[in-house]
């Protein structure tokens, strides 16, 4: 991917919004880590705890842009995204349960590990966007981090009040799976002989509509 292309911008958008989109659990994870500690101590405890997930999350990212250049596994990480976007669909019918900590440490523990278990869809979808582009995850995490941490109460209500916003997320997870599909170093080839050149874009559309139109119906 060429540097600072209509295509990088592009791959670099679908970062940040994926990003957003898929943050809602994590603010649940900190309020609920969080709320039985004073005020002034939770504060303290949101924001370490978020500066380490924040790492722990930016590792993970890093390390599956390199796993997924490993043939049949970029594929595989593909097929994984569809039922992600079609879960982010699926009618609220349950809240995350996390326990909520008594001690400073572990509120922080809590946060730091809870986000890195509820986070695997966020990492996959964010290493897919990113066509094996570290330059891009690094950009895309620090434009997205702060929005998410400063704002995460007002991007769910974002979500609530415009839920369009929820199916562009979808279909942008259905893409990026097609995406992964074609790039994929040996899957890659096959779908290439059997679709033509523009592979890519039929496979990408195909599983965008797809997630967003199962997505719809359970929704229904």
């Amino acid at each position: 991917m060429e540097l600072f292309s209509v295509e990088f911008f592009g791959a670099l958008m679908s970062i940040v919004l994926l990003d957003l989109v898929l943050a809602g659990d994590n603010a649940v994870v900190i309020a609920m880590a969080s709320h039985r500690l004073p005020d002034e101590m939770r504060k303290k405890a949101i924001w370490i705890g978020t500066v380490g997930a924040v790492v722990v999350r930016t590792i993970m990212t890093l390390l599956a842009v390199y796993i997924l250049t490993i043939p049949y596994l970029q594929a595989l990480g593909g097929l994984l995204l569809i039922p992600i976007g079609i879960k982010l669909l699926k009618p609220a019918g349950h809240e995350e349960h996390v326990e909520a900590a008594d001690s400073f440490g572990g509120a922080v523990r809590t946060i730091i590990v809870a986000d890195a278990a509820m986070g695997i869809d966020n990492v996959l979808a964010v290493a897919g966007a990113a066509s094996g582009s570290f330059l891009l995850v690094m950009i895309g995490l620090v434009i997205s981090i702060p929005i998410v941490v400063g704002s995460s109460q007002l991007i769910g209500k974002l979500l609530d009040r415009w839920p369009i916003l929820i199916y562009l997320g979808s279909g942008i997870l259905g893409w990026t799976a097609g995406s992964m599909l074609c790039h994929d170093q040996r899957l890659g080839v096959v779908l290439a002989d059997l679709l033509g050149s523009h592979a890519s874009y039929i496979m990408s559309a195909v599983l965008a509509a797809f997630v967003c139109g199962v997505g719809y119906l359970k929704r229904r």
